[in-house]
């Protein structure tokens, strides 16, 4: 299927590894021009040194802190320059904290509600005045489905993912009179450099797959199994596409079946 998204210039925040670095890689397939940051130059750098040279004209890669509104100014504007303009934004950056709520600080609970709403803020206001003349706009704000479905290990991010699941919703609202489009996708447990990490350092005796099926069994996952990148990259791209023109305000779960809300 042709997502008709060749020639059109998407921002992907978050992009050094997992489920951003899968949407670069798959919408420049789909011929767009990509901008990519993340907060580690090097490391973004090296996710994408084996693209071809026609790949590589239309990327554009920049070291940048998503919660210094400046730097996203700069970054924006470092994209029009290159491409001409703005066409979509995917929403990636952040992270999460395991910690219950009565252990986590005061500096910890702002310090999330900062990465997931204020990161997503700076982002659209850069980038709104270049969306707004564009012809089929659309946001995609990478979320997780623990938005809806908090745990009590993972309280603060849980607390913010859902104040971002509501911003979203705002947005799509406020946007709807300018023809830009805003999205969520969901995630639930995605194979990605943070569990392998988190692997590395559990000290169990068994190999990942086996790992990683034994917390999907005991998360409730229906499949069994941790998603890969690229399983959520095909929806985010979807929703970037004129394809999807009719589409916004929705929230499309990517957990394998985990949810257990209603």
């Amino acid at each position: 299927m042709d997502f008709q998204l060749s020639g059109r210039t998407v921002l992907v925040t978050g992009a050094s590894n997992g489920v951003g670095l899968a949407t670069a890689r798959m919408l420049l397939a789909e011929g767009a021009n990509v901008g990519v940051c993340a907060r580690d130059g090097d490391r973004l750098a090296a996710a994408f040194t084996d693209l071809g040279l026609e790949a590589r004209s239309r990327l554009l890669q920049r070291t940048c802190d998503v919660l210094d509104a400046g730097a996203v100014g700069e970054l924006i504007t470092g994209l029009v320059g290159e491409f001409g303009g703005v066409d979509g934004v995917v929403n990636n950056a952040g992270g999460s904290l395991m910690r219950p709520p009565l252990e986590t600080t005061d500096e910890q609970w702002v310090d999330q509600m900062r990465l997931k709403v204020l990161s997503v803020l700076n982002t659209v206001r850069a980038a709104l005045p270049w969306l707004r003349k564009a012809s089929g706009a659309s946001v995609v704000n990478v979320n997780a489905i623990l938005a809806r479905q908090p745990e009590v290990r993972l309280a603060a991010t849980s607390a913010a993912r859902a104040a971002l699941l509501n911003l979203s919703t705002s947005l799509a609202n406020e946007l709807a009179v300018d023809r830009v489009r805003v999205n969520s996708v969901c995630l639930g447990l995605i194979d990605t450099g943070q569990w392998r990490r988190r692997y590395e350092t559990s000290g169990s005796p068994s190999d990942f797959a086996s790992w990683t099926a034994e917390l999907a069994a005991d998360r409730g996952i229906a499949l069994g199994r941790f998603g890969e990148a690229d399983e959520v990259a095909f929806p985010i791209v979807s929703l970037l596409s004129p394809r999807s023109s009719y589409v916004t305000g929705a929230t499309l779960d990517v957990g394998g079946g985990v949810a257990r809300y209603v």
